[in-house]
């Protein structure tokens, strides 16, 4: 058996599982067996998209042991459309003064 954590969060809340999952388990496998969806409401195991320490993988990866797999929230805003309103912000902000 490999020992695996399986985490998901939100913004105010975030729960990290470690658990057990025999050799030859995919990443999908581990994440409905964890019953992590039992901790929120709403998230769908079978669909969420998955990555392990921090990179994406695809549904039929295996797991190794000490793999953390993640389970990512679909994003608000586009990040590089973030980056632009900050900057602007700060230069409406400098213009300000």
């Amino acid at each position: 058996m490999l020992e695996i954590e399986i985490v998901y969060g939100l913004p105010d809340r975030q729960v990290l599982l470690t658990v057990q999952a025999a050799e030859g388990t995919t990443v999908r496998q581990a994440v409905i067996a964890s019953g992590i969806d039992r901790h929120f409401d709403g998230i769908d195991v079978h669909t969420v998209p998955l990555g392990i320490f921090g990179k994406k993988v695809k549904d039929d990866t295996p797991v190794r042991a000490n793999d953390r797999i993640e389970l990512y929230r679909p994003l608000l805003i586009d990040p590089k459309e973030a980056r632009r309103r900050r900057v602007l912000e700060k230069e409406t902000a400098a213009e300000a003064v």
